[in-house]
């Protein structure tokens, strides 16, 4: 199955571009299956499941970015 090649614009209001992801440098945390994987690409940063890197990825503003990666930190999203 082939990668997508860009995001979508699908929702009213979404104000992030139309990313070309074909030739991102993704990178991984760890070496297992289905990691999380990011890759920096026009200032952005795209986020998608690398057990299933044909899926649609996340984008994020430097500023979401931050605050994602401070809340992580923080616990926020602790399941436990």
């Amino acid at each position: 199955m082939a990668e997508s090649t860009t995001t979508r614009q699908r929702f009213s209001g979404w104000d992030k571009p139309e990313l070309d992801l074909s030739n991102a440098d993704w990178q991984s945390g760890s070496q297992g299956t289905g990691d999380v994987q990011i890759a920096f690409v026009e200032g952005f940063i795209a986020m998608r499941n690398g057990g299933r890197p044909e899926s649609p990825s996340l984008i994020f503003s430097p500023a979401e970015w931050r605050a994602f990666v401070l809340n992580a930190r923080d616990g926020e999203f602790d399941l436990t």
